[in-house]
């Protein structure tokens, strides 16, 4: 976890050096994910993870390997909120990797939208957690 903090901390100093652009704010939190290269449409490769932080505009997070810059992701994170107390819930997003060093990759957020994930059994029994995405999307966002 320190080496996380400290990795996070160095990331931080780096992009500050040139002035933090960002214009939305970043929320440290670890949530599991899985993620999917896209490349002209086609899976590539995927894999699971877990974020380091995340804003409206952007996402870094460890999948576990080097992922390539400049190619579509798509992720689908486990929300720590379940939806009216009952189902669970997914954050999918879609954007294009930016930045990558060694297991970490920052993404930029082209599309967002969060979506149920089917009963809290469902969630427990799927591997690593994460059940199969329900029918309904909650909200859709563009940045």
């Amino acid at each position: 976890m320190e080496t996380a903090m400290a990795w996070s901390k160095d990331w931080e100093d780096s992009e500050s050096i040139a002035g933090d652009r960002r214009s939305d704010r970043r929320y440290r939190i670890q949530l599991d994910l899985r993620w999917k290269l896209i490349h002209r449409r086609k899976l590539q490769d995927s894999g699971t993870g877990r974020t380091i932080d995340l804003s409206s505009g952007g996402i870094l997070f460890e999948a576990g390997r080097p992922l390539p810059v400049g190619l579509n992701v798509e992720l689908s994170v486990v929300w720590p909120v379940l939806l009216q107390h009952v189902a669970p819930m997914q954050l999918a997003i879609s954007g294009r990797i930016v930045r990558s060093a060694g297991q970490r990759t920052a993404v930029r957020i082209t599309q967002h939208e969060f979506r149920t994930m089917g009963n809290s059994s469902e969630h427990r029994d799927h591997p690593n957690g994460m059940a199969r995405p329900g029918n309904g999307t909650h909200g859709f966002g563009r940045s």
